[in-house]
């Protein structure tokens, strides 16, 4: 028996007659996505699967090792009328930075006249006030004593999300900061 090559002339497609142009060639088709699974759907995926990947390994570690002040965390009890009538919040406020503020701070929280916001405490966003007299707002000469009260504040008060604004006695920020 003889072997016949397949290259050999007359084996394969028929010839194309004159006046007729050779059939196109079939489009090569991309098999790097299909080889790996990916396309519009599974680079999603992947994108859901390695969020939440990031997710359960990077939130767990909630522990301090800082030397920064402690917050004193919020009483869990309701205050009764008395405590309330008895002291505002910007008069608790006061108490705690000449607790435990710096020389700077206290000076600064000198100038707090009213402070809103604290007893409304969720962790998804609080949302604390505190008015001063001072003038200028945010590019005044008493910005940087906004950023100190602004820092007083988070030492004073902790919050998952809190954001702490600090006014003038216009009504223009002074500063702003997390709690």
């Amino acid at each position: 028996m003889s072997q016949q090559n397949p290259q050999q002339p007359g084996w394969g497609a028929p010839p194309q007659g004159p006046g007729w142009d050779a059939p196109p060639a079939p489009k090569k088709k991309s098999s790097f996505g299909k080889i790996l699974g990916f396309g519009c759907l599974g680079i999603v995926a992947l994108f859901v699967i390695v969020t939440v990947i990031a997710a359960a390994l990077g939130g767990g570690d909630s522990s301090d090792s800082s030397n920064k002040d402690k917050a004193v965390a919020a009483e869990a009890k309701k205050p009764t009328k008395e405590t309330v009538a008895e002291k505002s919040q910007a008069a608790q406020f006061k108490d705690c930075v000449a607790k435990s503020g710096t020389a700077t701070e206290k000076t600064a929280v000198k100038h707090v006249t009213k402070v809103t916001g604290v007893d409304k405490s969720n962790d998804i966003m609080d949302a604390a006030e505190v008015f001063t007299d001072y003038s200028g707002g945010l590019l005044g000469e008493h910005g940087s004593d906004g950023k100190l009260i602004a820092s007083a504040f988070a030492s004073c008060y902790e919050s998952k999300n809190g954001l702490v604004t600090v006014y003038d006695k216009d009504g223009e920020i002074l500063s702003n900061g997390n709690y």
